[in-house]
């Protein structure tokens, strides 16, 4: 009697089961109104100074500290609600951070931002809204909206401006597939995007977008009283199924750069700026990814306007406050230089180490030969989780780019889960 039993019994469950896996509710594929997700995030870095250098004299002058140790608490939420023709759509970052030096802690609304869609051709978008024009990786000549990257971090998610954009999409049956226009209305004033130029403007840009042939194209215009005007153009397309190639041409008629004369005065100039980038990506059958870019930076500095400003930095105690002046906006950017090659090399599970991610950075910068080198390395076999450990080198002589770098090395662990 009672094996009778467990035999019915497993025969109802095998039955459920079977039933269970050949059904599906249509609602389940249905676009829900409200969408949120976002990862919380661990970060423990130990930094090995490089005492010497210009930036390590310039951020704590007077502090003999060799290392650097810091943890950071992220918390990211992102998301969009929809209804009918409208939709809102957010971004918001938290984190706090600890070192030997200062505790900080800030919390900032990357985008919030409404989206209205009155028809399939047209969009309306208003709000805060980060802009990713462009087709480079690690740099983006044209992103004359975007906040700047961090060639190290290329994928993070970047704060965005209060805007006004107008989206006009059309599709063609011939060689020319896919036409758009985006136009954006950029406004600069008290509590408005104070950080992006001159207050008290109205500005505009817009980007022109071609699918032609299989090839995407944007030609690209910025103008207004906040920034100079300047003009843009870019291509993407691949030339076999696992290789692409991409390139960026930004000119900048007039613009003013801070320079360091060789008598130790600084003077603003006015420079024409034509700046490139020329790049790709490749991916071969057992899964490495390699991207390659060369960047030439035209409104950066030489190799001998550098020099001369490492130099003014380790001269005398007096010129340190000159030089942190001029550093911020101009010689204290990421990458200050005229010629930059970056490459990165991904792996996808080599030698079956199922969820591993073994990869490698650099970063060349081509006039002074120095560079940083960064391997890596992510796991991803936990549901929902990310690990990565990274190592960071930087290499150069002195009075070099990545020589006068503030630290040395650096090691960072990185724990990030996503929900």
């Amino acid at each position: 009697m009672i094996f009778r039993i467990l035999v019915s019994f497993a025969l109802v469950a095998s039955s459920a089961v079977a039933q269970e896996e050949f059904s599906f509710d249509l609602e389940e594929f249905e676009k829900k109104s409200l969408e949120w997700g976002g990862y919380t995030e661990i970060k423990l870095e130990h930094a090995r100074v490089n005492q010497n250098s210009a930036f390590a004299l310039l951020d704590s002058y007077g502090d003999s500290r060799s290392s650097l140790d810091r943890f950071t608490a992220t918390l990211q939420l992102d998301g969009n609600y929809k209804k009918e023709i409208v939709s809102f759509n957010w971004l918001v970052q938290a984190y706090g951070r600890l070192d030997q030096v200062q505790w900080v802690d800030e919390a900032s609304i990357f985008e919030a931002y409404a989206s209205i869609k009155p028809t399939p051709l047209a969009s309306i978008d208003l709000g805060k809204k980060a802009f990713k024009w462009g087709k480079g990786y690690a740099w983006n000549p044209v992103g004359f909206i975007n906040r700047t990257k961090d060639p190290n971090n290329p994928e993070e998610s970047l704060e965005g401006y209060i805007v006004a954009e107008l989206d006009l999409i059309k599709s063609f049956s011939g060689p020319l597939q896919t036409m758009a226009l985006t136009t954006v209305l950029l406004p600069v004033g008290d509590n408005i995007n104070e950080d992006f130029g001159k207050s008290d403007n109205l500005n505009l840009a817009a980007k022109l977008y071609l699918l032609y042939q299989d090839v995407d194209i944007d030609f690209l215009l910025y103008t207004g009283n906040s920034r100079t005007t300047r003009y843009g153009f870019d291509f993407s397309t691949n030339l076999a199924t696992n290789f692409e190639i991409h390139g960026e041409l930004a000119h900048i008629p007039k613009q003013a750069q801070k320079i360091l004369n060789a008598d130790g005065s600084v003077e603003t100039r006015e420079i024409a700026d034509t700046s490139y980038l020329l790049g790709l990506r490749y991916l071969t059958e057992n899964d490495i990814t390699t991207i390659i870019e060369y960047y030439h930076n035209d409104d950066g500095y030489t190799k001998q306007e550098l020099n001369q400003f490492f130099e003014l930095v380790d001269d005398a105690d007096d010129l340190y406050g000159k030089a942190a002046s001029i550093s911020e906006g101009s010689y204290g950017g990421t990458q200050v230089g005229r010629n930059y090659l970056y490459a990165k090399i991904t792996q996808k599970e080599p030698f079956d180490l199922l969820y591993f991610i073994p990869g490698v950075t650099t970063i060349i910068n081509l006039d002074d030969e120095s560079f940083s080198l960064t391997p890596e390395a992510v796991y991803i076999g936990f549901t929902n989780w990310e690990l990565r450990l990274r190592y960071s080198l930087l290499v150069g002589s002195s009075f070099t780019d990545f020589g006068e770098k503030q630290n040395k090395n650096k090691l960072e662990l990185r724990v990030r889960y996503f929900f």
